[in-house]
């Protein structure tokens, strides 16, 4: 008997947009969860199933990298299906399509909600209000239901209805300040949309933990996730010192407080470039060794962290040098095998080709209806007992409504031809207005 996955039987409602969200759903669904989003035709959010009202397919190849991220950059006759955000983290789900504001929209929701574990959305501020499914809503239809919300700032406090995307919450949080060129200013600071990511971790793992009370006790619970506040816990050391010690940290750029060098250098090759963090005078050592310039490890200039970290300029210029007569892959090689930390700067093209990575199996293959065959990545872990799920290609938009309707909500097929009449039901978009990023 194949071993069951840890939240096989666990139904999750999925209201997300953009990444965050998607990416808490995306680990549910992948440890078994059977996930249900519920999606609006006529609302479609912008940033989620990619850029909404799509680009005509002459201008794709104009557009920035997330915007023309179309199979074979042509988004075809359905975009919304084939654009690579949507496909990465809408694996493992089903999609419904449902009109909550329009008539008996509220009804439906409700069926949906009675007979589910989880409900997940990271809409803007107010949406959720304005609907009329908040927590107090929600739990009185279902008190087992678990909640995580998931807004920019929290549910509390005089930002609480303020938007946010993900290169605002991070300047909020702190995290911009600390990243631009020490020479320069913030706007060096190019967007990573790491509070994304790791809010989408992090609200995986709340749930998880809800799940956990609500064995232990048998009731549901909301969970308040401000995406700012999950931020800045990722430079707790920074704030502390502030606390402390009444110390506002400037940006270091590539270099770091405690170790000398540390940076990134260029190689042979057009913007090639290789990593190098040096922590210990050992590691120094070992690193003049493979330049062939054991001297530099006595010199006055170099022999101790604080020497180096005074010199760093004229060191980087000497390091350089040296990185320059090699690519990146022979130094990161050559350090890694005298005990130095170092990598390569990859590009996408260099992550999906590492051996590494193809040694471990890591990407993975799945088919689409709307975009063919291709490799995806794998999952954020692994474990031994009982792989996690890699089953089902992102959803097509209501690719399962009859079957949530009908044989989960159990509505009969005079109600459901009902229900496409007032508009909830469909496989495309109705766009009113542009809706563009949001």
């Amino acid at each position: 008997m194949a071993a069951r996955l840890p939240l096989e039987g666990i139904r999750v409602v999925d209201l997300t947009v953009v990444w965050a969200g998607p990416t808490v759903t995306m680990i549910l669904g992948d440890l078994g969860a059977q996930v249900i989003r519920v999606e609006s035709r006529y609302h479609p959010p912008g940033s989620t199933r990619g850029i909404l009202p799509p680009p005509p397919k002459e201008a794709v190849p104009r557009t920035g990298n997330i915007a023309r991220a179309y199979v074979n950059l042509d988004p075809g006759q359905r975009p919304w299906n084939r654009h690579a955000m949507f496909n990465w983290h809408g694996r493992n789900k089903l999609s419904m399509t449902l009109e909550i504001d329009r008539p008996r929209g509220l009804e439906v929701f409700r069926r949906l909600v009675e007979i589910s574990d989880i409900l997940v959305e990271n809409n803007a501020a107010g949406l959720i209000e304005r609907l009329g499914i908040d927590y107090p809503v929600v739990s009185s239809w279902n008190p087992r239901l678990i909640m995580l919300r998931m807004p920019p700032f929290g549910l509390s406090g005089p930002y609480k209805y303020f938007q946010g995307f993900g290169s605002t919450v991070e300047a909020v949080a702190g995290f911009v300040w600390i990243r631009h060129y020490p020479d320069s200013d913030p706007t060096s600071a190019t967007p990573t949309f790491h509070m994304d990511a790791a809010s989408g971790a992090a609200g995986a793992f709340a749930v998880l933990a809800a799940l956990h009370y609500r064995n232990r006790t048998g009731r549901g619970m909301l969970i308040d996730l401000a995406q700012a506040e999950n931020m800045t816990q990722h430079i707790g050391e920074i704030i502390l010192d502030y606390t402390m010690n009444g110390r506002v940290q400037g940006s270091y750029g590539n270099r770091h407080p405690t170790a000398a060098p540390h940076g990134v250098y260029r190689c042979q090759g057009d913007d090639r470039w290789v990593a190098i963090s040096v922590f210990t005078d050992e590691e120094f050592a070992a690193l003049c060794q493979v330049m062939g310039r054991p001297e530099l490890a006595a010199d006055p200039r170099f022999s101790t962290l604080q020497a180096r970290r005074a010199n760093q300029d004229e060191l980087d210029r000497i390091i350089e040098a040296w990185t320059l007569t090699r690519t990146p892959r022979q130094v990161f090689e050559a350090l890694q095998a005298a005990g130095v930390p170092a990598g390569p700067v990859m590009d996408e093209r260099d992550a999906y080709e590492d051996p590494h990575a193809r040694a471990r199996g890591w990407f993975q293959v799945m088919t689409h209806p709307e975009c063919g065959t291709h490799e995806y990545p794998g999952h954020l872990w692994r474990q031994s007992e009982v792989p996690l799920r890699f089953e089902t290609p992102a959803p097509c938009l209501g690719e399962h409504n009859e079957y949530v309707y009908k044989e989960l909500l159990g509505y009969s097929d005079a109600e459901y031809e009902e229900l496409a009449r007032l508009g909830h039901i469909g496989t495309d978009y109705v766009f009113q207005q542009p809706t563009g990023i949001r």
